[in-house]
């Protein structure tokens, strides 16, 4: 269980560091900056972890059940959970990895989370997270629902993707200077050479699939999980119960040692000390960020992109409502500030 969990969580790390995979920054892009590139390659990843898990499913490896979710819990949450990754500065695994990095506005983030996430499941929290969860539409899988294969929804979804891709592959490049090479070979290509999303995208969806057959083989029948391995960490540290501890702790833990090594094989690492404001900011994020991926039954990670490739209602409803959270805390964060900066701007102008 520590071996295979640290193993999978460190390659995430490594793969999400180095690729600088940070869908905060995506998703408040597609808002700010019409750039869909890191929301399209989320949808690789998507894409090719659903191939995978669904594979493993239909030979036996392992076994999924969609089961029910909660529409209001979900819808409620995610919007939440988006609008505090954005005050925040990184989703949940982007928080990790970005720890890693020796952010340590991530770390103070990182512990408002674990704590709420905590809070929402075994503190005072707990009786209004489980009574907004417990209305529940009849079915979670999208293929029962409507009646059509899983065969057919993913090809579907992978023409979509393709589509999308070749369309984003097609537009000229914007020319990036490149820098100065200090190293060759294999450890250039590393920790040096810029990654594209796609290939990043395309590493995280595989390690995604190598998750369910880790995890399931120590009892816990899931793939990448952020939101309750973080939880329970604190869970363990508070009451000693053993029983906290489980794969998806070590998942978390490695992807925090996995950033380290890539950021210090990249000297990338080095600690920066956020402003007081920024910290408040941070540790308020972090808290929002727990309590909506608690409610939610998952962050990006374990319902944008797990329970997506899962074909589930929860999962894209989840994905949709934290997307909206974001662009919403962009507005006020980013767009409003600006757009009053010019008027004051415009109104000095005119009185001169």
């Amino acid at each position: 269980m520590i071996v295979t969990g640290l193993l999978c969580g460190a390659l995430l790390g490594f793969v999400m560091q180095r690729g600088r995979f940070c869908l905060t920054g995506g998703f408040r892009d597609m808002y700010i900056a019409k750039d869909n590139r890191m929301f399209y390659a989320l949808l690789v990843a998507i894409a090719v972890q659903s191939i995978g898990v669904y594979t493993l499913i239909q030979f036996g490896v392992i076994e999924f059940s969609a089961g029910e979710f909660s529409l209001v819990a979900t819808i409620v949450g995610s919007f939440l959970f988006g609008v505090g990754i954005i005050f925040a500065g990184g989703c949940a695994t982007g928080t990790w990895y970005r720890a890693g990095e020796g952010l340590l506005g991530s770390w103070i983030a990182l512990f408002g989370y674990m704590f709420m996430s905590a809070v929402m499941r075994t503190g005072f929290l707990a009786p209004l997270d489980q009574s907004m969860k417990a209305v529940r539409p009849a079915n979670n899988s999208i293929a029962e629902t409507t009646g059509i294969s899983i065969w057919l929804l993913i090809p579907i979804f992978l023409a979509i993707v393709l589509f999308l891709v070749i369309k984003e592959l097609k537009k000229p490049k914007v020319a990036i200077p490149a820098m100065k090479a200090k190293r060759s070979g294999l450890a250039h290509l590393l920790f040096e050479k810029r990654w594209h999303p796609f290939f990043t995208a395309t590493l995280i969806g595989l390690i995604a699939i190598l998750a369910w057959p880790l995890s399931a083989a120590t009892g816990r029948v899931f793939g990448l999980g952020i939101t309750t391995p973080s939880a329970n960490i604190l869970q363990y540290l508070v009451l000693g119960d053993a029983s906290f501890i489980n794969w998806g702790v070590f998942l978390v833990l490695g992807i925090f040692l996995g950033s380290l090594i890539a950021a210090k094989a990249s000297r990338e690492f080095r600690f920066r000390m956020p402003d007081a404001k920024t910290g408040i900011t941070s540790f308020l994020g972090g808290n929002l960020m727990g309590f909506g991926a608690s409610l939610a039954g998952g962050c990006s990670i374990g319902n944008g992109l797990v329970m997506t490739a899962m074909m589930t209602w929860q999962g894209w409803t989840s994905l949709l409502f934290i997307l909206l959270g974001t662009w919403t805390a962009s507005y006020f964060v980013f767009i409003r500030p600006r757009q009053k900066k010019a008027v004051l701007g415009n109104q000095a102008i005119q009185a001169s």
